[in-house]
């Protein structure tokens, strides 16, 4: 096979993977006059569920669903068909560290009756009945994997990547219909509705999956870029290329592969992370240029072979206060979180944490909620003063979380 298209097919693999489980339950239903709770979901990439969790407090786990009900048919599927069966074998092998990716992103609908997952391995993004744990809907994207998604501030729509297909499509949270699509740059990544709802910024993070990481090498990942578009005609209005920005700040060696990105509450800033950086970025929309750089502790055990990272990532995790006064970085190769001053960018106590990969704010946005997949849990660490609060096991191999809605007698579907 070409080295070209081993190396496409092995960048289909990314972010977060469930297993099997049995199938799905009967569960206490959920009443459409039913009160609804806060609550965060937390995939679990090699076992096939989500665990739902208290939003803040103590965290306790509340309930669990199985994300791949339909596994047998898509399995069939991909059996039957022998290109999808190549690009399922290369997620498996690739980094999935022989494991499948059953789920990478999730968001409940507005009324808390569904929760949205995509799906890496089976390409495609699905609705599930949080009551009967079936599938309402289900929509296979272009290509060959989904991977992040991101929901309209309205809670009605809901953006997904398709990594191979460099495309986003935008699909109604409650049909599954699409609404529209756009193009990327390469291997499609995060997506982010600004809070008026009126644009998208997706960012493309090219091959992350070769082993050409040292700097010279940079140019072979692919085009990676900012893209934005109208959030309702789907049509692009600009692109940010960070290679010219961090060139002029003299950073030519560093990568210009955003992954993880937050907004300021006012829009003003987006701070972001890039591939191989044991830090991030603050970024100014207005003068569109990069306005500082804060590099955080290496830790003495973390090798300095850029090829050991899983998927680039040194430090894979952002999120921010909803005051704005402090950031919480998920250090992934590094083996720590900790929260760092917005103001003055000093960073708090170094939290030891296994392989943290993803970071989000609690349901009181008191707290940062750090997915630590080598340790099969999430953990909390207060904002305010960076310390850990608690640690609640969850299922094998966690990493993206979100904040979710469910009725409030909701118990879950599945073990």
């Amino acid at each position: 096979m070409p080295a070209f298209r081993t190396r496409h097919l092995c960048s289909v693999a990314a972010a977060l993977v469930l297993t099997v489980t049995a199938p799905a339950t009967a569960a206490t239903p959920v009443s459409d006059t039913a009160a609804l709770r806060d609550v965060l979901f937390v995939g679990n990439n090699w076992e096939g569920t989500a665990d739902v969790i208290k939003s803040s407090g103590d965290f306790a786990k509340i309930g669990r669903i199985n994300v791949i009900p339909d596994k047998d048919a898509r399995m069939a599927a991909i059996n039957a068909d022998p290109i999808k069966w190549i690009y399922f074998q290369a997620i498996r092998n690739g980094v999935g560290e022989g494991h499948d990716q059953f789920v990478d992103d999730m968001y409940t609908t507005p009324d808390g009756t569904s929760v949205v997952v995509s799906r890496p391995s089976f390409a495609d993004v699905v609705s599930i009945n949080l009551a009967t744990g079936r599938i309402n809907w289900r929509f296979p994207v272009s290509g060959y994997r989904s991977d992040h998604m991101a929901v309209s501030p309205d809670g009605t729509r809901v953006a997904v990547s398709a990594s191979i297909s460099n495309t986003v499509h935008v699909l109604d949270i409650s049909t599954g219909k699409q609404l529209g699509s756009f193009k990327t740059g390469d291997k499609p990544h995060e997506n982010i509705f600004t809070k008026d709802g009126k644009y998208i910024y997706n960012m493309s993070i090219g091959d992350v999956n070769t082993s050409q990481d040292a700097p010279w090498q940079d140019f072979t990942k692919g085009d990676r870029r900012i893209t934005v578009v109208d959030a309702n005609t789907y049509q692009q209005v600009k692109i940010i290329d960070m290679r010219q920005r961090l060139d002029a700040i003299g950073l030519k060696d560093f990568s210009d592969a955003v992954r993880p990105a937050v907004f300021s509450p006012d829009e003003s800033k987006l701070y972001f992370q890039v591939s191989f950086f044991n830090g991030f970025f603050e970024y100014d929309l207005a003068t569109d240029r990069i306005t500082r750089t804060k590099t955080l502790p290496k830790n003495p055990a973390t090798s300095d072979d850029r090829t050991t990272y899983v998927n680039d990532s040194r430090h894979h995790g952002l999120s921010m206060s909803p005051d704005g006064t402090k950031l919480c970085v998920a250090g992934t190769m590094d083996d720590y979180a900790t929260v760092v001053d917005r103001a003055t960018l000093q960073e708090g106590p170094l939290v030891t944490a296994s392989k943290p990969y993803w970071a989000t704010v609690s349901g009181d946005g008191k707290s940062c909620v750090i997915s630590e997949s080598g340790a099969d849990q999430v953990t909390a660490i207060d904002f305010a003063t960076g310390q850990k609060l608690v640690s609640v096991p969850v299922g094998d191999h966690p990493q993206r979380v979100r904040l979710g809605h469910v009725a409030a007698n909701w118990t879950g579907t599945g073990s």
